[in-house]
């Protein structure tokens, strides 16, 4: 067993191999505190014919039992993967990804396993490093290692993997991955932070991931598998100059088509007509005609942008799509919105609902519940393809949670809207940038719906091109930028600032200096587009929409929360039979009532209003003789709230017995004339008669 530790933040941070998996082409524990993973990775002996992209594959599995749970349900194990893994998984995977050389097929699988969870909230960085490690000491070949680290901010002060509790104070929550040179992923959200924020965050993450990647080289010297020796796919010379000869000027003219579809079937009709002039021997070699085909359509198009400054559509590199902004496009809704940035077409639909449609999540960290919920759909038809409808992806609820970050710290809170809040985001038709569409039509919807939001959030995909030392940062990037360029940086934010973010590269990373360019731009461009979305709906409107449901509020003292609800539910339950409401009781005495029109729930919080009520001096009150007693009798003067009426106050004429005057089950005026330091009422019912001002 090999041993590596460093001090991050005060705790031992440990990397172990050797003890564990020794089966696995890379094995490696990482624990910091209570939390302890152990990741692995396997790959084939054997290269995967007829690939052109690398087969890996990262799960990243939590364990109940690393919490003390066992799992809920009929089966009492754990199950499909939830959202937070498979989130995770694609966390882990990003920043390794582009970091596996180009020629590699064999399939490679890597596996996070969370044995212990404490609160350190780190299980992910975790994942990213031990992955990392694995790959590092194993025989695959790895242009590593990688670190990665949590950067939160609390009162102005950064803090490096801030714990559950801290988090929760925290306006930043950024997660940074790279390498000793260079950072390579972004993933998080803020509460509008400035971009000097964030680019200060960014390089004081970097400078934890540095260590924690020279502890990586550390474990690496002690254990050092020989790396495989890949061997890249030969270009056959002739064939490449064949395919150069035939094709090149066709694609120059095809690349410049701006109408994505068009452009698409023009190059596929160049390629088989390549490959049926050259494809006339003996095997069939259509793959590295295609291969060859690729790589030149990549250099013609990375060749305008970085010579010419035009792009295949015909813009600058700063310049944004026409943008269109429609809202209250459907009727039966609640808040709907299409918003279109050039071929990309985004349906935007609000839904407003009670507790009873809050999303409970049962994790490690215990459980908890969701008011607000966007999830984004992209079916095959908005590129013109024909596939099997599934379950969301991987990359559906990655770009779903992406832009619910981006739209949740403006999102208000649930005692100034007690409404749970879900948003669905249809794709209708895509050319790169879905999930910043998402955001502007969430934005959009929900203003529609008449969620006071606090203001429009907007996003923007920023790409780079990056070759002989040359660099172009390109703003809102189509499909065939992201596809072909060296990154995807999407960007999101209000006016005031940034709300979330996500940077994702193809080449080693991206430095300071770039990323600072990058931001800026970003920034212009989202104010643009911030712009464009107020023409359309400025702000919030001010009554929701006529199918919503309605829900109002109403503060109770806390010891009256047990006369509301009744003896197992008795009284609730009756004032939801009589007026067809739901009625929602949290421990601090606030009520929700929904209702689909507003006399319902008046009748509700009427009702509640009487049985929560208080006896105030000197009011006059219609109450009921409950019991009587020789010096007086006791009246209930409200809901479970009784006073005394004493002899003497019965009447103005002396009487002999109170039974001369009143007997139980009697409706008599009276007024309260006195209550004590610990509640109890007096009452008098000839000072009653004389006001004869009766309330109930």
């Amino acid at each position: 067993m090999k041993k590596v530790d460093v001090d991050v933040r005060g705790k031992v941070f440990t990397l172990e191999t050797g003890r564990i998996a020794k089966q696995a082409d890379g094995a490696v524990i990482a624990q910091c505190g209570d939390t302890v993973v152990l990741a692995t990775v396997v790959s084939n002996k054997i290269e995967k014919k007829g690939l052109d992209f690398f087969p890996l594959t990262i799960d990243y599995q939590e364990k109940a039992y690393a919490a003390g749970k066992i799992p809920g349900g009929f089966f009492k194990r754990e199950g499909r993967p939830t959202e937070k893994e498979i989130l995770t998984s694609r966390l882990i995977d990003r920043p390794v990804r582009p970091l596996l050389p180009k020629g590699f097929f064999c399939e490679t699988q890597g596996i996070v396993n969370v044995l212990s969870y404490g609160d350190e909230n780190i299980a992910d960085i975790l994942g990213i490093i031990s992955m990392s490690a694995a790959f590092t000491i194993s025989d695959i070949p790895f242009n590593g290692p990688v670190g990665a680290v949590r950067i939160g901010r609390i009162a102005g002060s950064f803090v490096i993997n801030p714990d559950m509790r801290e988090t929760e104070e925290c306006d930043l929550d950024l997660i940074v991955a790279g390498t000793e040179d260079a950072v390579i992923m972004v993933e998080g959200e803020g509460q509008e932070i400035t971009e000097s924020d964030l680019l200060e965050a960014i390089w004081l993450a970097h400078q934890e991931i540095k260590r924690l990647c020279a502890l990586q080289r550390d474990l690496l010297a002690m254990v050092a598998k020989e790396k495989r020796t890949i061997t890249p796919p030969v270009v056959d010379e002739e064939l490449e100059k064949a395919v150069t000869d035939i094709a090149t000027e066709k694609i120059k003219s095809a690349i410049t088509i701006p109408d994505k579809m068009r452009r698409q079937t023009a190059l596929d009709e160049i390629l088989a007509e390549t490959i049926e002039k050259l494809n006339t021997g003996k095997d069939d070699i259509s793959r590295e005609i295609g291969s060859v085909f690729n790589d030149i359509e990549r250099e013609l198009v990375r060749g305008m942008i970085l010579h010419e400054n035009i792009r295949v559509d015909g813009r600058r590199p700063e310049e944004i799509r026409k943008i269109s902004c429609e809202v209250g496009i459907l009727p039966r809704t609640h808040g709907s919105a299409l918003f279109v940035r050039g071929e990309t077409q985004c349906l935007s639909v609000v839904t407003l609902g009670t507790s009873d449609d809050e999303q409970r999540i049962d994790s490690l960290e215990g459980e908890s519940s969701k008011t607000f919920m966007l999830h984004y759909n992209f079916p095959p038809f908005s590129v013109g393809e024909v596939k099997p409808l599934r379950s969301p992806g991987r990359r559906e609820i990655g770009h779903g949670m992406l832009a619910e970050r981006a739209l949740k710290s403006v999102i208000p809170t649930k005692t100034e809207f007690p409404y749970t809040i879900r948003v669905v985001s249809d794709i209708l038709e895509s050319n790169g940038s879905s999930s910043m569409a998402t955001v502007c039509g969430g934005s959009l919807a929900l203003m529609d719906a008449g969620v006071p939001i606090k203001a429009h959030v907007a996003g923007i995909a920023m790409g780079l091109i990056k070759e002989d030392g040359r660099v172009v940062i390109l703003t809102d990037i189509l499909g065939l930028e992201d596809h072909l360029g060296d990154m995807d940086f999407k960007m999101t934010g209000t006016e005031k600032g940034i709300t979330a973010f996500q940077l994702d590269t193809k080449i080693s990373g991206i430095s300071h200096e770039v990323m600072e360019r990058a931001l800026e731009q970003a920034r212009q461009g989202r104010l643009y587009i911030l712009s464009q979305m107020r023409e359309a709906i400025a702000g919030p409107r001010e009554n929701l929409a006529p199918y919503a449901p309605r829900i109002y509020t109403m503060q109770i003292k806390q010891d009256k929360i047990r006369d509301v609800i009744g003896t197992g539910g008795k009284v609730i339950r009756s004032i939801v039979e009589q007026t067809g409401v739901k009625i929602d009781i949290n421990d601090s005495g606030l009520i929700n009532i929904a209702s689909p029109d507003g006399e319902s729930a008046q009748k509700a919080m009427d009702i509640i209003s009487s049985i929560t009520a208080e006896a105030e001096l000197g009011k006059i009150y219609l109450g009921k003789v409950k019991r009587i007693v020789d010096f007086g009798a006791f009246v209930e003067i409200l809901p479970g709230t009784e006073g005394l009426l004493h002899i003497s106050q019965i009447s103005d004429k002396r009487i002999a017995k109170v039974t001369d005057e009143i007997n139980e089950g009697d409706e008599v005026l009276v007024k309260v004339i006195e209550i004590d330091k610990l509640g109890r009422i007096r009452l008098s019912r000839k000072e009653a008669l004389r006001d004869k001002k009766p309330e109930k």
